[in-house]
């Protein structure tokens, strides 16, 4: 069992990149189903209100640390080995290994001609890499001729792993929605990876990511759309972790059952 940090309820695992690529390696293997949930500090928040979301983030096969606060929650709970384990550069790092022993890819979500183009660039960078397809969903549930024809082509393609990249929370509940529905092994959200792995967002610089700056970057690069959303989290995260850590308010931690 990989020990998690209990971030306001939510068991985020104790990985880096190598150990999360690895995993994910050995689940491929043994063609063992699961999703893997990328949660930072938007998703911690969002699962305080939202019980099913926080229930799928609980029960997910790995759920790594996207953001250098979920790392320092990690570290103050005795998790030394926990590092940052980004969407965008996660993709890159499997990506590389799927390039060389053959493992598939399925990329799902993004606004319309960004998995197509996600799977230009990255068989480009990582030579031998087998993506066996792209799908561009609608902005809302598929409805019931759309869900058969996704569940057609997952039956005829058989990715082991496909990326999902819609928004949190809407990517962690399709993963666990569709889990047992379409055949594929790994389902991984990404969120807006897609994107910054293109080149229509910029992935924040390695200094920034290490020194918890990374949503400053992003706040920069796309105020109208995070402005918002990092007013509301930000200021509710460090209050609540402020009184998790000093004892003041204690959270349980879910069952993966």
């Amino acid at each position: 069992m990989i020990r998690r940090a209990n971030v306001l309820g939510v068991g985020v695992h104790s990985l880096n990149f190598q150990s999360a690529v690895e995993l994910m390696e050995a689940a491929v293997i043994q063609k063992s189903r699961g999703y893997v949930c990328v949660t930072g500090v938007h998703g911690i928040i969002e699962a305080q209100h939202l019980s099913d979301f926080k229930r799928v983030l609980n029960r997910s096969f790995l759920n790594v640390p996207d953001g250098r606060p979920t790392v320092w929650v990690g570290w103050a709970q005795g998790c030394k080995g926990m590092d940052l384990v980004s969407g965008p550069i996660l993709i890159q790092k499997f990506c590389n290994l799927a390039s060389q022993k053959g493992y598939t890819q399925f990329f799902y979500g993004g606004a319309p001609g960004v998995a197509e183009e996600l799977k230009d660039v990255l068989t480009r960078r990582y030579p031998g890499l087998k993506v066996v397809g792209t799908y561009t969903p609608p902005f809302r549930p598929l409805n019931h001729q759309e869900e058969s024809e996704v569940i057609e082509l997952f039956t005829r393609l058989k990715p082991d792993v496909t990326w999902i990249g819609l928004s949190t929370p809407k990517q962690e509940l399709f993963m666990e929605q569709y889990l047992g529905r379409i055949d594929t092994t790994l389902m991984v959200g990404v969120g807006a990876a897609f994107d910054m792995n293109v080149g229509r967002s910029k992935i924040p610089p390695p200094w920034m990511a290490r020194t918890g700056l990374a949503w400053v970057h992003r706040l920069f690069h796309e105020p109208r759309r995070l402005g918002i959303r990092y007013l509301k989290c930000i200021p509710r995260f460090l209050w609540a972790i402020t009184l998790q850590l000093a004892g003041l308010k204690t959270y349980e931690l879910g069952s993966k059952e």
